[in-house]
Order: structure tokens, then sequence, then C-alpha cells
């Protein structure tokens, strides 16, 4: 039986190898073994860094430099691979085998457990997580949120003494952020480990914490239990951009004026990303002019292939999406039909996975993609971007890779980058995603201040605050026997 692991930083930083400045610099704590923890922190603290660091997947000399030590039982974390079980922010780079029950038996294997072990493993791990999907299942038919729970099953599968997880519940519905929080503890409780959990969702983990440890600059800026860490230090905190229950992030206000004209709307319609495979049909909805419209629902509904739908990037499988004359000009009122030209300045998308749509070596470059292939003047670039580098807290990473930012500031480039192109209509997929409240407060008032200026906003979201924050029409997708 796999015992709980220990867990110290002795002055630990880690650099990327692309980037001037320090990921995480300065951290020193100790772990105890079954100790159940939750590591917080601003958007871009370092926090996922540290858990790669743990898990020893950061890789070498080459990808980075290290100060300090990380170590795990008294060994370097990097050698002390098999101990610690890692869920990555992003699901989908987790995903290793083509059918469910493979991936989720794939650590088990690694780790050389006996192969009668392995099956009934991976079938109550898959229980536990709530991901109810046939074991020959292909990966890639799954959404977001189940990938997510896919990725967590096979960690709980593997048992390891130390349990990562890196915003677990991020692109959950409800009823999956209480399965999930429910998983975790069963094991610990099954099959004591310690665990570090970085989540964003804070009151969802207190009653399975007994500690919180809060990354910033410098280092550990807080260590301690969740009422003296939230409690005394909390407003300070929140200040900061830590999420703190009972200090909510400003709001913006009511919209200024009624909603117009509907730019795009659906009737009868249903969508596929197989052909002859729908995953949502009867859709009847509009996407109006200074308005937003919340696409909500269980995982697996649906609602990320309907917000492709919506964009012009995906072919309906039946049914009719028209653009209304105002949006469509000479392109014609089927947006499918439109070239990717047309789309940019109409149309604006944000994917599910940040990753998907990053194109160029930076930052800035990635800002400057869109208005490039519009052929604007370079002044008039240089403008846009500068606006959106500020606006959306970018400015001091605009010569940074995109792929070495946190999952929150990949999140924000992406939406900068749709905005780049100034399209009538946005489609974003969970926009609030890996935000800090400082940020997620900057990014809702954005989006305030787009509907009010007259843009058309679809938000595909499980945060219903956002929904409440923007008084965004709800569309409910619920789940079909399709899906």
């Amino acid at each position: 039986m796999p015992r709980p692991a220990a867990v110290e930083a002795r002055g630990w930083g880690w650099r990327h190898a692309s980037r001037h400045a320090w990921a995480v610099t300065d951290a020193s704590f100790r772990i105890e073994p079954g100790e159940r923890v939750l590591l917080l922190g601003a958007s871009g603290a370092g926090k996922s860094t540290l858990l790669h660091g743990l898990a020893g997947v950061l890789g070498g000399e080459e990808d980075g430099e290290q100060t300090g030590e990380l170590l795990i039982d008294g060994a370097a974390a990097s050698a002390a691979r098999g101990r610690a079980g890692l869920v990555l922010q992003d699901p989908d780079a987790q995903v290793i085998l083509a059918r469910v029950g493979d991936d989720v038996a794939f650590g088990c294997e690694n780790l050389g457990v006996p192969r009668d072990e392995i099956w009934p493993r991976v079938r109550a791990a898959l229980d536990a997580v709530g991901l109810d999907v046939p074991l020959d299942r292909a990966t890639k038919a799954l959404s977001g949120g189940q990938k997510q729970r896919l990725a967590l099953a096979g960690v709980l599968a593997m048992r390891p003494g130390l349990v990562l997880l890196d915003e677990p519940t991020a692109n959950l519905d409800p009823e999956g952020v209480a399965d999930v929080r429910d998983a975790v503890t069963r094991l610990l409780d099954a099959h004591e480990a310690t665990l570090v959990v970085v989540e964003h969702r804070v009151e969802v983990w207190l009653p399975v914490v007994s500690r919180v440890i809060v990354l910033g600059e410098g280092g550990v800026l807080a260590d301690g239990t969740p009422a003296d860490v939230l409690g005394r230090r909390g407003p300070a905190l929140a200040a900061s951009g830590v999420w703190v229950p009972g200090i909510p992030p400003a709001r913006p206000p009511a919209p200024a004026a009624p909603a117009g004209s509907a730019l795009l709307s659906a009737a009868d319609l249903s969508v596929q990303r197989v052909a002859g495979h729908p995953v949502a049909s009867g859709i009847d909805l509009e996407v109006r002019a200074g308005a937003v419209l919340a696409v909500t629902g269980p995982n697996g509904a649906g609602k990320s292939t309907l917000g492709l739908t919506l964009a012009g990037l995906l072919a309906a499988a039946s049914g009719t999406l028209t653009a209304a004359r105002e949006l469509a000009g000479a392109a014609g009122t089927t947006p499918i039909r439109w070239s990717s030209r047309e789309l940019l300045t109409r149309i604006g998308t944000v994917f599910q996975d940040p990753e998907h749509q990053l194109l160029a070596k930076t930052v800035r470059d990635e800002l400057e993609v869109g208005p490039r292939a519009l052929g604007l003047p370079e002044a008039a670039t240089a403008q846009r971007v500068e606006e959106l580098l500020e606006r959306l807290r970018l400015a001091p990473l605009a010569r940074a890779n995109p792929y070495t930012l946190s999952g929150g500031e990949k999140r924000r480039l992406t939406v900068a980058a749709a905005l780049a192109t100034a399209p009538r209509v946005l489609v974003l997929d969970e926009p609030t995603f890996g935000q800090d409240a400082r940020t997620w407060a900057e990014l809702v008032a954005l989006l305030a201040r787009l509907r009010d200026e007259g843009s058309a906003i679809v938000t595909i979201t499980h945060d219903l605050d956002v929904v409440a924050a923007l008084h965004a029409e709800r569309f409910v997708l619920a789940r079909s026997d399709a899906s």
C-alpha cells in the first residue's frame, strides 16, 4: 500500500528557458505526509509551475533554470516520478490513448500494477468521477469536461502517495464539481495520500483541506489554516487577486440600453462534430446586438459544438443558422460559407482550450496576427495591440512565448487576440477559466463594455457568476441521448 508523501521546498524557484522573469522564486514550506493543502495565488503566481515541479515534469537544464530544492520524501522531486499523480490544467494535454479504459489504465501499467488489479481500479475510478461511458469510448469523442474527469480517473486509479490537482473542476458543470471533490475525498479516505490542489473555487475545497498556502511574487505570502489565512488576511489577499469566500469581485453595471436586433438566428438547429452524429438538436435561439447570450448545461450536452457552429466553424447537422444582413454584408447569410477573412471582422471565437489557437512565438506577435491578416496599417495595428496588452494585463508578457504563460494568462491572450479584429459577434468558450478575482473582474468588465458598445456576445460557461454579472440571457442545453 503506497504511503503518503512528504513534500518540502527550500528556497525553490524556476525560470522557463524562454523567459526573463522567474515563474516562481524563493518558495519555502514543508507539507507533512497525509496533509491536504489548498494552493492559492494570483494568476501567473507560479502555482502550476510548482505542481509540475513536484510531478517531475518541468524538464532539465535545457528547459529552464532552477534554484533551491524541491523534495519528495527527502529526494529530488525530479527523481521521484511515480510518487505523484498530476491532473493538468489542460485535460487535452493529458489524454494519451485512443480509448477511455486504456487511458485510465495507462498509469497503472507504467507503475507495474498487477493486471488483475488494473481493470477493477479503472472501473472504480471512472465510477468515482462520474464518467459514465463505455470503456471502449473514443477519448477524442469526449467533451472538455469529460476529459477533465478522465484525467482525474487516471490519477485515482494509480493511488499515488502525492495527489496534485491543477484546477480540477475548471470546465465542469456544478454537479461535476461536487462529483470530483467527493471522488478525491473518497480516494484520500480509502488510500491515504498527501493532497495539493490549485483551485479558484475556494469554497468547494474548504471542507476537504486543512491548510492554505498562498504563493506570490517573492515566495510564500501566507501559510496556515483556512480560517487564519482567508479570515485574518482575506481583504489583502482579495485585493491582490486571490479568490476569498465572502469577498466577491466587482461587477459591472446593468446594460445601458435594451438589446438590439438579432445578428444570428438558429431555427430547429442540430449540431455535430462528426457527420451523421448530432449531439444536440431542436435549438432555437437568437444572438442579439448589445446583449450577452449564456449557453449553459451539463458536460457532454454539446455546448462547445454549438458555439463552434454559431461561430461559422462547424456545419450544422440540420436546421438553419442565419446571419442578418447587418452582420453578413456582402458575405451571404450562411456563416459556414464565409472565408476566414470574412469571419475575422464578423465573428470572433475563443476556444475552450487556449492552446488550440496559439499561432505566434510571442504574445505581441499573437495579437498582431488578426490585424495583419486584415491588412491594417502598422500604426493602427500597434495602437490596437498596445491597448489590449494593457487592458488584459499582458504588457509585461509581450515578449514571452505564449506556451510558457499560465492557464489564466493564455485565456486572456486568446480573448485579446479575438478582440484584435474588432468582430461584431464574439463567441467565447469558458472565458473566465483560470482567472484570479482581479482578472475575472477586469475580463467581465471588458465584455460588458463590448456589450454596451453594441457587440453581440455568446459565452459558453459553467460560471454562473458570469451569467449574473453580464445580465445574460440564459440558454440551457440539456444532455441528449445522442450525446
